[in-house]
């Protein structure tokens, strides 16, 4: 089966976040403290957060006291969006499309096409189901006011 997983640039993406989410605020981060807390590679942070501007989940300030601030309040920024906004849609592996209307050329493909597929519209509504902001509390509060529960 497929890739069944966020890819490490999702995962960087969404800890860079949540590392701005917590220390943040109002206040630009700079990417060497951003690195220095997440323990991630800073060259690499670099493209990630570019990235992250260029879907407009971050903005940057240059100069002195410049860095990466959250576009958008933690509470409207999902995981879906963080991952997809650096890695592009979820894909279960990379299988082409169910044929449409038409006879499948082995088979059981058609079917299982259509399953990856629902596998990974799966993941990303379960990823959408995640705010910023629940990261945040997760971190930061007692673990009885965790985000959405996993079932």
């Amino acid at each position: 089966m497929g890739r069944m997983r966020v890819s490490t640039r999702g995962d960087y993406a969404c800890r860079a976040l949540l590392s701005l989410a917590l220390h943040g605020g109002d206040t630009p981060t700079s990417v060497r403290d951003i690195a220095e807390r997440t323990g991630l590679p800073q060259p690499y942070l670099e493209q990630i957060l570019l990235a992250l501007k260029g879907a407009g989940l971050v903005r940057s300030k240059r100069g002195v006291g410049g860095g990466y601030v959250l576009a958008r309040p933690p509470e409207s920024l999902t995981l879906g969006q963080v991952v997809s906004a650096v890695d592009g849609p979820i894909a279960v592996g990379d299988f082409g499309e169910p044929h449409e209307g038409g006879a499948c050329d082995h088979e059981g493909q058609c079917v299982l096409l259509a399953v990856w597929a629902e596998v990974g519209e799966h993941m990303r509504a379960h990823l959408d189901s995640y705010t910023l902001a629940d990261m945040v509390r997760r971190v930061t509060g007692p673990a009885t006011l965790a985000g959405p529960l996993s079932g």
